[in-house]
């Protein structure tokens, strides 16, 4: 008896541990008030979900490769926004680590190839923005790797549609978006000479009645006057 009690205590001791386990691990403190303090912000893309969004391209101050450090600390981190931030090729080498980042906000910075090359080891990366940065193709091509791919843009960078299509070719699954396409908006067709000219001929006809209404003091000629 002594020992059925030892072994359900046993499981549910072993239970608890379990569940304890699976509770989502806080994200590093010091590095989230670090970039706090740069007006950024670190949230978790859902209740119980430790997994983070880190944002830095509405912080009040300049970020820098220095920011980068404290990025780097959080495991967690899933999406990442740097749009417009002051980050350089050289402090991308700090995200290498980065392993679950799958969004990724690029964005109106001075990124060039030298820093695509540190991105080619995230492995789960979906999401990439390089609008308006230095990327040319050569860039580009170090994503070739990269197979969880779906999305990039390389809207005003230095990317051609050679190397759009080269990266296309290397993961068929992603969609490289270059230049918008606006069409024309042409404008309406002028209607036939015919059509024009029947309209023309269906202008109203005069009131029959007016036509052969005659003066009252008209006299019908007298017959005498026509055998005359």
């Amino acid at each position: 008896m002594m020992s059925r009690l030892l072994s359900v205590a046993l499981l549910a001791l072993a239970a608890s541990s379990a569940i304890a386990d699976d509770k989502p691990v806080p994200p590093n403190p010091e590095a989230v008030a670090a970039i706090k303090a740069l007006g950024g912000n670190v949230l978790t893309i859902a209740q119980n979900d430790a997994r983070l969004d880190v944002t830095l391209h509405l912080a009040s101050a300049d970020v820098t490769d220095e920011a980068l450090a404290h990025v780097a600390k959080l495991d967690q981190v899933v999406w990442l926004n740097l749009a417009g931030t002051k980050i350089t090729d050289a402090g991308l080498a700090q995200l290498a680590n980065l392993k679950s980042l799958e969004k990724l906000h690029l964005e109106r910075t001075a990124i060039g190839d030298a820093g695509m090359a540190h991105l080619k080891g995230l492995e789960n990366l979906a999401y990439l923005n390089l609008y308006g940065t230095k990327v040319t193709d050569a860039g580009l091509a170090e994503l070739n790797g990269l197979k969880n791919l779906r999305r990039v843009y390389v809207w005003q960078s230095g990317v051609t549609d050679a190397g759009m299509d080269a990266l296309r070719k290397a993961i068929p699954e992603v969609g490289v978006v270059g230049a918008l396409d606006l069409k024309p908006v042409e404008p309406p067709m002028e209607k036939p000479a015919e059509e024009k000219k029947e309209e023309k001929k269906a202008d109203p006809k005069p009131d029959a009645k007016k036509d052969d209404a005659k003066p009252a003091d008209e006299k019908k000629p007298d017959a005498k006057e026509k055998k005359k």
